[in-house]
């Protein structure tokens, strides 16, 4: 059996307001199913996101919106500088600023509206 990460799905009360904020962050156009449904696709992973209205068609109350405090969203950049310049005039909730971390990653942490955990990262050549 292969198994591959297909998606990653965020349940919201605000699918348009979370979806701005994903295509802002990652430059992408996201793809509409429905007005409750939309995909932000990456060449490694789709980011799905669906409204609070489908939580009923898997299991009602399965999912809660803005619940996340263990999951963090990361995704690989080219620059993890230029990319916070280009998201500090945003307005955006950042957790840190372009940090390098321990184990070689440059590491860029905010919170998207629903507040989950968002890293932009990249790791670090060594000299």
């Amino acid at each position: 059996m292969t198994t591959k990460i297909a998606s990653l799905r965020i349940i919201t009360d605000d699918v348009a307001r979370l979806v701005g904020f994903y295509e802002h962050v990652t430059g992408l156009t996201a793809t509409w199913a429905t007005p409750d449904f939309a995909e932000v696709e990456t060449p490694s992973f789709t980011l799905a996101i669906g409204s609070t209205r489908t939580v009923g068609i898997f299991a009602p109350g399965s999912a809660r919106p803005a619940a996340n405090h263990s999951a963090i969203v990361e995704f690989l950049v080219d620059d993890v500088d230029a990319e916070y310049a280009r998201l500090q005039q945003s307005g955006l909730e950042f957790v840190t600023e372009p940090t390098t971390m321990p184990w070689g990653n440059r590491s860029l942490l905010l919170r998207d509206p629903d507040g989950t955990l968002v890293n932009l990262f990249r790791p670090v050549k060594a000299s």
